[in-house]
């Protein structure tokens, strides 16, 4: 089993978009686990979870703060307290007992949670249909799902402010075919495209500027393409993931047009962008595009889906109309002889049981295959969050 480490920077720009995304006041241990401060109770399908925790970790910063977590058991609740103590830490200690001694009697408040239901056939692995179904429904697992979205076109919108409007390219001959370049001024510097996520079906371009400013600030360019939803081309995959190869390939042949290397190109994606993500960082570009092999010199892939089997099965395939050969043709999991580059694989830990598989697995495919890879694991984080 691949373990969580933490990874050498594979260029300045991913460790940019690694703080930007998971938190800028978070740091990666020696088991990359990213921790926050937060309480939390939440109903879960096979249950009551709660956490209760005012444990920081940031390494950036040199601070361990003490936490208590508890977690629900049958036979009740069981405490585990991780302190370190010293002058900067006693309050976040007496927080910490304070919770510790309230947080009995207030859960204990809580209804009993409703009877174990009863369940159909396996439909994949050790999950029924509805499971499944949850199991690739983020906002189950997320209830601040719509406070997260405005909060990315807000802060895009913040970002656009301070750094002025990004210039628009055209990779291709229809409207949607257009992607955003946040310049740095940096000459000759490197580039992150980033795949935004949506479901496959929502999100723009301008709604996820919000990482540009740490990108820009560090000497990169940040481009953002946008690309087609599944829904509007009769519920396939494949124009969209021909868009966003599109996109890679216009930005490495035109690099100059805004003062970047070609030979710096990296590719992220979070979500339905990091399935993307991987299938740019999979694709045979000598054969396809006529581009070197290594057109892509690293990638990130936050919290996607690496093989589509699963999600064929799941409620996901009311509004895509899966084949046969989008499935194998989309599953990066499926093509990691075509990777030729070192690979980041992200995931948060209040995440779907899928997404967290999906994650773990396509990191251990990887490195079964012999290629670079490393697993990030955000402790605490839901999949919106991350």
């Amino acid at each position: 089993m691949l373990q969580p480490t933490t990874p050498p920077p594979i260029t300045t720009a991913l460790a940019v978009l690694g703080r930007s995304m998971w938190s800028s006041c978070c740091g990666l241990g020696r088991e990359a686990r990213l921790y926050r401060d937060s309480r939390r109770l939440r109903d879960r399908a096979s249950g009551r979870h709660a956490v209760c925790r005012v444990r920081r970790t940031s390494l950036f910063f040199g601070r361990l703060h003490a936490g208590c977590r508890g977690d629900r058991l049958r036979k009740g609740w069981r405490w585990r307290m991780q302190t370190t103590i010293n002058r900067r830490t006693a309050l976040g200690l007496g927080g910490a007992a304070a919770m510790l001694v309230a947080a009995p009697s207030a859960l204990a408040q809580q209804p009993a949670p409703p009877a174990p239901r009863v369940k159909g056939p396996r439909v994949w692995l050790d999950l029924d249909q509805t499971d499944l179904d949850a199991a690739y429904d983020q906002s189950v697992y997320a209830p601040n799902l719509q406070q997260i979205i405005r909060r990315y076109a807000t802060n895009s919108d913040g970002v656009r402010a301070r750094l002025g409007a990004p210039r628009r390219y055209a990779y291709g001959p229809t409207p949607i075919e257009g992607l955003d370049v946040y310049p740095t001024k940096r000459a000759n510097a490197p580039i992150n495209v980033f795949v935004h996520g949506g479901a496959w079906r929502t999100g723009v371009a301008k709604d996820n500027a919000f990482p540009a400013e740490l990108f820009v600030h560090a000497g990169a360019h940040y481009v953002v393409p946008d690309f087609v939803g599944v829904e509007d081309v009769g519920g396939s995959l494949m124009p969209m993931a021909e868009q966003v190869r599109r996109a890679v390939a216009w930005v490495y042949r035109n690099a100059h047009t805004f003062g970047g290397d070609p030979n710096r190109l990296y590719v992220s994606g979070f979500s339905s962008g990091g399935h993307l993500a991987g299938v740019v960082l999979t694709t045979d570009w000598a054969r396809e595009f006529n581009l070197p092999a290594d057109t892509v010199k690293g990638g990130l892939c936050g919290s996607g889906m690496f093989d589509l089997k699963p999600v064929r099965l799941s409620a996901r395939s009311r509004y895509i109309k899966f084949t046969d050969e989008m499935e194998q043709a989309l599953s990066p999991q499926r093509h990691l002889d075509k990777l030729n580059a070192p690979l980041v694989v992200a995931y948060g830990t209040f995440e779907t049981p899928e997404f967290q598989r999906q994650s773990r697995d396509f990191a251990a495919a990887v490195k079964a295959a012999g290629k670079p890879v490393q697993l990030l694991v955000g402790e605490g984080y839901n999949h919106f969050e991350m």
